[in-house]
């Protein structure tokens, strides 16, 4: 949203979250800015928050053979996510949530593969998909973006890791 509004505009030295709302102010009002940016805001943690509660499901459920409530399970996942965050932002300040917030999407990115791969291999046994096995052709294309996922991640990774030092 921020970034089709400056990109119209001509903003392109936008670098940080609070850059984003500052800068959309102008662009759209007071209200303007402060309704859209806080749905989009609010529309990516329930995004986030709806992923990881689902896969946590999955993975304790699934494979770890774990049967928890839902509310203890959502209550956990949650605490894993929102007690170390709320701690560095509390103990970092804002520039310090904006370094945490690059972190974790660059962490975020890199874990990509590590489902990605696991997920081809998955789909292409017939013995866990039967007659919905991947047929050749896709195994051969879904471990090739697999790979070129894995090695634009790789990439993302040491970039972040140069402009960190």
């Amino acid at each position: 949203m921020a970034a089709a509004t400056f990109h119209e505009s001509g903003h392109t030295g936008v670098a940080e979250i609070q850059d984003a709302y500052q800068l959309l102010t102008p662009l759209l009002g007071v209200t303007g800015a402060s309704t859209v940016f806080a749905l989009a805001l609010l529309a990516s943690g329930q995004n986030s928050t709806l992923t990881g509660t689902l896969a946590g499901q999955i993975v304790m459920e699934g494979f770890l053979n774990i049967r928890l409530r839902p509310w203890v399970r959502r209550l956990i996942t949650r605490l894993v996510a929102i007690v170390p965050a709320a701690l560095v932002a509390a103990l970092a300040g804002p520039s310090g949530t904006a370094k945490l917030l690059l972190l974790s999407q660059v962490i975020l990115s890199v874990q990509l593969s590590f489902a990605v791969f696991p997920l081809v291999r998955f789909t292409s046994e017939r013995a866990k998909m039967g007659k919905f096995v991947n047929p050749q052709w896709l195994k051969v294309l879904a471990y090739a973006v697999a790979w070129v996922i894995a090695a634009l991640n790789a990439w993302l990774l040491v970039q972040a890791l140069q402009s960190w030092t």
